[in-house]
């Protein structure tokens, strides 16, 4: 059968797709780019927050209307394990609907489907280990990949559902991590980008003890990788050892993101996080004095119940003093079978996105004085896409794709996406830095590990 994918939500949820994508096509199956040419949809949708939700929703009823032409509609995902019987209960056009421990499952359930021509629902399955699917189908002609370790979080954060949709932290196991990396090198990906709700606490249910580090330094061997980049650190897990790893391995990108949602020790402990005020600004020193150029990104939480005028000052004033490199910041989103989301003293919805945009403003700020800085200097960029003639759009090796800043530069000389470049900066703006390509032009990764780590 024809089936097409449509992916919400982050970049697990990706991962996931492509994981679902390779499985279908083992069993016979053959994935197409569009709706319209579907005799199957798949919809995976995201649950996190409630613009999420909405999305997710807004997108099932969007893909209901290809039924008329004989499609069958399947969702699965964060809001489908969350929301299961409400889902399928209200909207009579799902035909097949899956939770997040199925995506191995799926082309039984399809065939089962066919079979029965009946409404299939399948969510209850737990898993004690992680589910590991062997095959995957990237998007053709990718620079980078996202590579997931781990699955679920053993954290209580008290905002937060993702414990109760994605279960308990389960580590992968690193030779296949490993295998996973070499797969994804050996069609064109240079970049590998780890992921999972926590990665610093890979391998403490697994081994019995953090193996971050020890993971990156066996990506590192991996021959065609360039670049390896952190998402989703928990400060109090930055040890020393990943530190040090961080500093000494070339291909490990000198950026790290760290989410930590606030810096009042009020709000954070109300949070049920495990930093504190001081803590977090003895993580940054660390990090930044062991790695002078390291780029950190953060997100911050504004409006969670019962933040006080107070409590957003001591954060505006800490924004303001470590003066992060990249930082995002979302308004509080009352969840409901969460903790915060039953509190009384919820904060008005417009004080929360008003603290939110006055944030933000304020890192828009920080951004364009630390970019203004780099004019004149010449950093290491991959080539993402050609925008029109002579003009190309890259990054650093500082930005994560899709987040974070980029750079418009020129060149005479035309370039392929993938590539390897350096680029001398000639102006600046907030989240975005212009130049032309250097003198060196184009460079082999082997040549150019050694200078991206003193760029």
């Amino acid at each position: 059968m024809k089936i097409f994918i449509n992916t919400l939500g982050c970049s697990k949820n990706t991962v996931d797709s492509e994981n679902a994508a390779a499985l279908l096509e083992e069993h016979g199956h053959i994935i197409v780019g569009s709706p319209e040419e579907a005799e199957v949809i798949l919809v995976n949708t995201c649950g996190f927050i409630r613009d999420a939700k909405e999305e997710s929703i807004d997108t099932i009823l969007e893909m209901a209307q290809y039924r008329e032409n004989g499609a069958v509609l399947a969702v699965s995902g964060c809001l489908t394990q969350r929301y299961a019987q409400e889902l399928f209960g209200e909207i009579p056009e799902i035909d097949i609907l899956t939770g997040v421990n199925e995506y191995e499952h799926l082309p039984q359930i399809l065939e089962q489907y066919q079979q029965e021509k009946k409404r299939i629902i399948q969510t209850g399955r737990e898993a004690e280990e992680y589910c590991e699917i062997s095959v995957r189908k990237p998007e053709s002609d990718v620079s980078y990949a996202y590579l997931k370790i781990s699955e679920g979080c053993d954290r209580v954060c008290s905002y937060c559902i993702i414990p109760s949709i994605r279960g308990h932290y389960r580590s992968r196991k690193m030779e296949n991590i490993i295998r996973e990396a070499e797969f994804l090198a050996s069609r064109g990906c240079s970049e590998i980008i780890l992921i999972a709700q926590n990665v610093t606490a890979y391998g403490n249910d697994l081994y019995g003890k953090p193996m971050l580090a020890d993971l990156l330094k066996r990506l590192c061997s991996v021959e065609k990788i360039h670049w390896i980049r952190l998402l989703y650190c928990y400060e109090d897990e930055i040890t020393d050892e990943l530190i040090d790893t961080m500093r000494t391995e070339e291909k490990i990108c000198n950026y790290i993101d760290i989410p930590l949602q606030h810096v009042s020790d009020r709000i954070l402990s109300e949070m049920n996080r495990n930093s504190t005020s001081s803590s977090i600004r003895r993580t940054i020193d660390r990090l930044r004095e062991a790695i002078p150029d390291i780029h950190i990104r953060t997100t911050f939480i504004t409006g969670f119940p019962g933040e006080s005028e107070d409590d957003f000052e001591e954060l505006c004033d800490f924004v303001q003093e470590v003066r992060f490199d990249r930082m995002g910041v979302f308004s509080y989103s009352q969840e409901e079978n969460t903790l915060a989301g039953e509190r009384q003293d919820q904060v008005p919805e417009e004080v929360r996105d008003r603290r939110r945009d006055s944030l933000m403003e304020m890192q828009r700020m920080i951004s364009l004085e630390k970019n203004q800085r780099k004019t004149g200097s010449i950093f290491e960029v991959m080539v993402e896409e050609h925008e029109e003639e002579n003009t190309y759009l890259g990054r650093t090796r500082y930005d994560a794709p899709e987040i974070d800043d980029g750079v418009i530069f020129t060149s005479e000389r035309a370039l392929k996406p993938g590539e390897y470049v350096f680029v001398e900066v000639t102006d600046a703006f907030d989240y975005d830095l212009c130049g032309r390509i250097a003198e060196s032009g184009a460079v082999k990764n082997t040549e150019n590990q050694k200078e991206g780590k003193k760029s």
